[in-house]
């Protein structure tokens, strides 16, 4: 018998924000996109969470890593610190 009552979950493919015509380049200089991709404890975020492409992927890790060395953007941090490269008064929630 078939079970009306339930309904099947429809998952859309998702899609890399950094392919297309109008998509923004990788830079290391870029903290603020940088920092879209690294975790509260200051982990690079896995493909799988953030839909980016295998290739755009490794570019981003290597971004990362060189502004790391950089000194624009942190290697980890405490709990409860806020992002320095974030504005403190933009309050979108």
């Amino acid at each position: 018998m078939a079970d009306f009552g339930k309904k099947t979950f429809f998952r859309r493919k998702k899609t890399c924000p950094f392919t297309g015509d109008k998509a923004p380049a990788i830079d290391w200089k870029d903290v603020k996109t940088l920092g879209r991709y690294i975790s509260e404890r200051g982990k690079i975020t896995p493909s799988r969470i953030t839909a980016v492409s295998n290739k755009k992927q490794r570019e981003l890790a290597q971004a990362i890593k060189r502004a790391r060395y950089m000194a624009l953007l942190p290697y980890l941090r405490q709990e409860g610190e806020q992002r320095s490269y974030e504005n403190k008064y933009d309050k979108r929630s």
